[in-house]
């Protein structure tokens, strides 16, 4: 699922600072297969040259010149017509008024008026401006039909000033564009669980076990859960990656905290994802204050972890929900040997093992080689490809068993 390959959005730039982002996301959008056409109001020429978005985007960018041009009588409607999403970013105040009172005074404003195409704006403008009634009455004028709308956020304002009126980032809005697109998908309807991350066990205030584990694989899984449809939660120890747009997150630490939350949200979950390390061990007692150093050598004892597959497995019997659980195997040795191990334990529908002994491969990484096996004993050994790739055929795995 590439929810972004092939189609056309018709992204709206108009006059504010928040201009040099919009160049961002027309180029992150076109990295994703998206055919990009822009059109610029004739105040966002001021910060921004058309040029600039015609380098990123291989396409021509638009402006009001064009409107006037040979094929002005029918562009307005071909640009808001064979649009699949209209993106307005930055949307100052005085757009978000024509918009609102179907003014249509230029190029993109006619456009937007011309087309049935779903549409999405970015408010970006001084605080002062965006808290004013007449604004606040136009947004919820546009939100009453059904528009999109995302932000603006809390930040510094071109004014010097700083308050709510600053533009999200061009991430945040690929993310929104990305999950109003999969609604659609093979999954919609379901609601899927993931896990992720290197849960971390405390030794004291400020020491922990964890391991190396970094997220991705568990945060790709979301992102293409989110890409066919579903409803996702995601449950995430500390990581330094953004949640996909659209997923529920649920924060936790250590393997208990993990538990707990795990066992609350499968109640309800057609499918669980559990792509965490979670650390096998944790020490017996946590220390109070700051262990100092002391002596030549440190004894920390350590006790077993609950086990959150097999705990599920338990519960899963009682009331068979999740339908489906997908477990992980980082493994150093006999991998195929101790990935079935694991799914017959845990009684697992599908299992993604992979060793972790390649450095192209497993934690810290971008890309993964992984075996799915099936509880039947079926294996499907894949190519060195990004955690990405390997999360969609995962995904598609889940909803063809979900069917």
């Amino acid at each position: 699922m590439q929810p972004l390959k092939s189609k056309r959005i018709l992204l709206g730039v108009t006059g504010s600072i928040a201009c040099y982002k919009a160049a961002d996301l027309a180029s992150t959008l076109s990295q994703l297969g998206a055919h990009v056409d822009v059109v610029l109001t004739s105040a966002a020429t001021k910060f921004i040259a058309p040029l600039t978005f015609q380098s990123v985007t291989g396409r021509h960018a638009y402006t009001d010149e064009d409107l006037w041009g040979p094929e002005g009588h029918v562009l307005h409607v071909s640009l808001g017509k064979e649009a699949d999403w209209i993106v307005i970013a930055p949307a100052t105040a005085n757009t978000l008024a024509k918009l609102a009172h179907g003014q249509a005074d230029n190029l993109l404003t006619l456009a937007a008026l011309a087309s049935t195409t779903p549409l999405l704006l970015a408010p970006a403008m001084d605080g002062g401006m965006y808290k004013h009634p007449a604004t606040q009455a136009n947004l919820e004028t546009l939100k009453g039909r059904g528009i999109h709308i995302i932000g603006p956020v809390t930040g510094h304002l071109a004014s010097g000033l700083s308050g709510l009126g600053r533009m999200v980032e061009p991430a945040q809005l690929v993310g929104q564009v990305r999950y109003l697109l999969g609604r659609n998908g093979s999954l919609v309807g379901r609601k899927v669980l993931v896990t992720a991350g290197g849960t971390q066990e405390a030794i004291d205030p400020v020491r922990s076990i964890t391991n190396r584990s970094s997220g991705k694989q568990g945060y790709a899984l979301v992102q293409a859960a989110l890409d066919m449809g579903a409803e996702v939660t995601l449950i995430s120890s500390p990581t330094a990656l953004e949640v996909p747009v659209g997923a529920k997150p649920v924060r936790v630490t250590s393997a208990e905290e993990m538990l707990e939350a795990v066992l609350n949200e499968v109640k309800t979950a057609d499918a669980l994802l559990m792509a965490a390390a979670v650390a096998d061990f944790r020490p017996a007692k946590v220390t109070q204050k700051k262990i100092k150093r002391a002596a030549d050598t440190l004894t920390i004892e350590l006790i077993n972890n609950p086990d959150i597959l097999f705990e599920v497995s338990k519960a899963r019997g009682k009331r068979n929900k999740p339908h489906i659980v997908v477990g992980f195997a980082a493994e150093t040795e006999d991998l195929l040997k101790n990935a079935k191990h694991k799914v017959d334990a845990k009684n697992l529908d599908l299992i993604v093992a992979n060793d972790i002994k390649s450095d192209d491969a497993g934690f810290e990484v971008d890309t993964n080689r992984v075996v799915l096996i099936d509880k039947a004993g079926n294996k499907e050994e894949l190519p060195l490809m990004s955690k990405a790739e390997v999360a969609q055929i995962v995904l598609e795995r889940v909803a063809t068993l979900l069917s």
